[in-house]
């Protein structure tokens, strides 16, 4: 049986092709998700273990809890904490760190790195081993600074060039007194650094003296942890903490892990797509193959292979396919990972250098995946193989499906349909986070349904189409007839496409909706014609407010500064505002009383309202970070949203208790509404800083947009892999179809059909069924994506379900395109059978 099984892979080469290459792109998914999210990992760590290789002990400040109703701060590292840290018996040397976000323009005056990217800090006396120098020399006063090679190479500076750079207040145009080399892990994936002196770098950085971290070496022979237990005793224990090198990196590394994580599960869930398509493939062919060695088994049966044997053999088969398609997947899966790498850049971020890493648990996933779920696909055709009579097959009688089998294959899935809908339902009137599992639960029943009902769906849908195809004569009407015959197989075929073309256009369904419940909330709550912006999301210098309101043509400017207060025993962030001129900045939907700001009169969203219970009128005790209190009145509670909410307060009222003021952004209303000219006048009086950006409604729609455009191209992407596999489905379906119908296709040439007609017959008979699974993707994506923007809507009140017709449109023409290309072989092959041997197969 072990020989029978491999003659037989050999003697059908071109069908096991396709066989493999379906499984093939399935392991390939899987291998390379695994090397691309393993490699960028350890890419990751490798560099921060690197950067932690000067540090034996990290000396940080400890946050202090607050007392009683006063808000909790971080203290800062003092000289005289540096001192004696460096003093301790088992210290080598003990360095003081300054950083900040640090933005470096280049030679256009365009950022270089992005936002959160672009750091700053200090370089320690004139030889700092944390960054060897490649040409200059150290640091020495404001008026110069040091750059990393990388920013150095990208922008084209060498040492002397004068470079634009921004810490958190005007434009800095230091001289480059040297360029660095670094391991840090922001700069290797595409950021940049700048140091400058140390005084310089506290007096940047608001430090004033004091210190971010303090990071201490061990002399030879004493160990980390014996290092902390002396540096525990020499510090005060209620204001520092400290932390062993090892740890730092231990930790940072599994926060990259952590974060690698949730790429990983998004990536196998495609990865698990495309063979779960691949699935209805493999199941298809090796249905084709039994249906062709029908008598050959029927034979082995009747000279005493038992039924066991016959789907031994078939398994095994499907074994050596699944071993072949394991083995070329993993080759191909490591070409993907290291193109995935690659094309991290066309989505702006890179990743730091280092191999490809094929770990021995993906050489074992990609081997199981291949031969587990080929085996799986061919165990059912085996098993029917078996139990078909030797006689019956032998005399090629095989019997249509009973309708005892059909009613219960429709019964099941109604059942799995309806238990779907009803769970998706339910799921929609639950709050986000609450009904994301029971959603999910919902829509695999809901496919499993309608997979196993897509049978009874195909004739009436497919009927729908007959008026079409009879412009085509009798190769339409015969395509129509010959894309029921067999319902089961046409929607297995469709069922591959439906399932692609479900999540496509769910992903854009929902991409649609939430832009433009964006545009509503930027539109709707917002009257300013531009918000000014930190490029890294920091606060912004309260100058920056300043220069705003001064600049010609701006007719009502608002910063909003934030500060931690305590309210009720607990936590609570102030919005502190211009009460004069917020009214004309915004257009907020005031539930109760007014929209008030001045003095002790403030508004609260009506989620905060709800929280603490207040109401129009309501009067509250607030404790300042200062530890003072005041009395403030609720005049008014508005409709919060994701751009605007909280409690506001008029600056004059927040400020005077505020240590260290700083705007999380400025709104601006101008005389000329948002034009090129008043852009480029706000950005000429802020001294066209790369840190700081203008944005109109229109920017800061496209700013949060941008990330869903990112996600749903990647998964368009992603998914172009399930429809390349689907073709395959279509390919084999029709070369099953046409071996099948042979004979017929001899008379069909015998009584006058010529060839262009077979091939027209054959090509329109898969575009039906391409179709047909376009159908039935594009109206299940549909209501997936109806039911998604349900819980979406709970959070977002401006949500509202948007169809992208045209899209749509397109996604239908797509199904159609791959019924047609994938019908051309088949065609080819139909045409040209020999019609006199066609006539006499069986």
């Amino acid at each position: 049986m072990f020989r029978t099984a491999l003659r037989n892979v050999l003697a059908h080469k071109a069908r096991l092709l396709m066989t493999v290459l379906a499984v093939m792109l399935g392991v390939a998914f899987v291998s390379g998700t695994l090397v691309f999210t393993n490699t960028i990992s350890d890419a990751y760590q490798n560099s921060s273990a690197k950067g932690f290789k000067g540090v034996d002990v990290a000396v940080q400040a400890k946050y202090q809890d607050s007392k009683g109703d006063q808000v909790g701060k971080v203290p800062d590292l003092t000289q005289a904490v540096l001192d004696k840290a460096g003093k301790v018996p088992g210290a080598a040397s003990a360095t003081g760190v300054v950083s900040g976000f640090t933005a470096i323009a280049d030679k256009h005056g365009k950022l270089i790195g992005g936002g959160w990217q672009s750091a700053g800090g200090n370089y320690w006396g004139t030889k700092d081993a944390r960054y060897p120098l490649v040409s200059g020399h150290a640091p020495s006063g404001a008026d110069q600074v040091l750059i990393d090679s990388k920013t150095a190479e990208r922008a084209g500076y060498k040492v002397g060039d004068t470079v634009r750079i921004s810490v958190n207040g005007p434009v800095l145009t230091p001289t480059i007194a040297g360029i660095f080399t670094t391991d840090d892990g922001n700069v290797t994936a595409g950021g940049s650094l700048a140091l400058f002196d140390t005084a310089t770098a506290q007096q940047l950085f608001g430090k004033k003296g004091a210190y971010d971290e303090i990071d201490v070496t061990a002399r030879s022979g004493t160990g980390q942890a014996a290092l902390k237990s002396q540096l525990d005793q020499a510090l005060p224990q209620k204001l520092v903490e400290t932390t062993t090198g090892k740890k730092l990196a231990d930790d940072q590394a599994k926060q990259i892990a952590d974060g690698m994580s949730g790429l990983r599960q998004g990536l196998l869930v495609f990865a698990g797509i495309a063979l779960f398509v691949g699935t209805f493939i493999i199941a298809n062919t090796f249905t084709m193959l039994v249906a062709q060695r029908t008598k050959e088994l029927a034979l082995l049966r009747a000279v005493g292979a038992s039924r066991r044997q016959v789907t031994r053999s078939v398994l095994i088969e499907a074994f050596v396919v699944g071993a072949v398609a394991g083995v070329t997947g993993l080759a191909a899966g490591i070409g993907i990972g290291a193109g995935l790498r690659a094309l991290m850049g066309s989505f702006g971020a890179s990743v730091p250098d280092g191999p490809l890493v094929v770990t021995p648990g993906t050489v074992a996933a990609a081997l199981a995946v291949g031969v587990v779920i080929t085996m799986l696909a061919a165990w059912l055709p085996g098993r029917r193989a078996a139990k078909i009579p030797p006689v019956a097959a032998m005399s090629a009688l095989h019997s249509a499906p009973t309708t005892k089998s059909l009613v219960l294959r429709n019964t099941i899935g109604a059942l799995f349909s309806a238990a779907g809908v009803a769970v998706i339902l339910a799921a929609t009137t639950m709050s986000g986070s609450d009904g994301q599992a029971p959603m999910g639960l919902g829509a695999v029943l809901l496919i499993i349904g309608v997979f196993v009902l897509t049978p009874l769906l195909s004739r009436p849908l497919i009927a729908a189409a007959a008026p079409l195809l009879r412009g085509f004569g009798v190769s339409g009407k015969l395509a129509r007839q010959n894309s029921v015959r067999n319902p089961r197989r046409t929607a297995a075929t469709a069922s591959a496409l439906m399932i692609g073309l479900t999540l496509i256009t769910g992903m854009t369904v929902m991409a649609g909706s939430l832009q433009k419940s964006i545009d509503k909330m930027a539109s709707a709550a917002i009257r300013a014609d531009y918000v000014v912006s930190m490029a890294n999301r920091n606060p912004l210098s309260p100058d920056v407010a300043k220069k705003v309101a001064a600049t010609d043509g701006v007719t009502a400017s608002s910063p909003l500064r934030n500060a931690a207060s305590r309210i009720d025993g607990g936590t609570e962030f102030l919005t502190g505002v211009d009460g004069s001129a917020i009214g004309k900045l915004t257009d907020l939907t005031v539930d109760s009383g007014s929209f008030k700001v001045g003095g002790s009169d403030v508004v609260v969203d009506d989620d905060t309202a709800k929280s603490h219970g207040w109401k129009a009128g309501s009067v509250f005790t607030v404790h300042y970070e200062d530890g003072r209190a005041q009395r403030l009145t609720v005049a008014g509670v508005y409709e919060g949203n994701q751009m605007i909410r909280g409690i506001m307060l008029d600056n004059t009222t927040l400020t005077p208790h505020v240590t260290d003021p700083a705007d999380m952004q400025v709104m601006v209303k101008t005389a000329d509404g948002a034009t090129a000219a008043t852009k480029d006048r706000l950005e000429k009086a802020l001294g066209s800083n790369p840190a700081i950006q203008v944005q109109d409604k229109q920017d800061l729609s496209d700013s949060v947009a941008q990330v869903f455009t990112l996600i749903l191209n990647m998964v368009y992407g992603l998914l172009a892999m399930a429809v390349i596999v689907a073709v395959l489905g279509v390919i084999n379906t029709l070369a099953m179809s046409v071996f099948e119908r042979s004979q017929e296709i001899g008379m069909l040439r015998a009584i006058g059909l010529d060839r262009k007609a077979v091939k027209r017959m054959v090509r329109l008979e898969s575009l039906v069924i391409s179709l047909f699974g376009g159908v039935l993707g594009i109206g299940l994506g549909v209501f997936f994506g109806w039911a998604a923007g349900q819980l979406v809507g709970a959070k977002m009140p401006t949500y509202e379900l948007v169809l992208p017709w045209t899209r749509m449109a397109v996604f239908l023409l797509l199904a159609g395109t791959v019924g047609i290309l994938a019908a051309l072989w088949p065609a080819r092959r139909a045409a040209k059978l020999n019609m006199l041997s066609a006539i006499k197969s069986e």
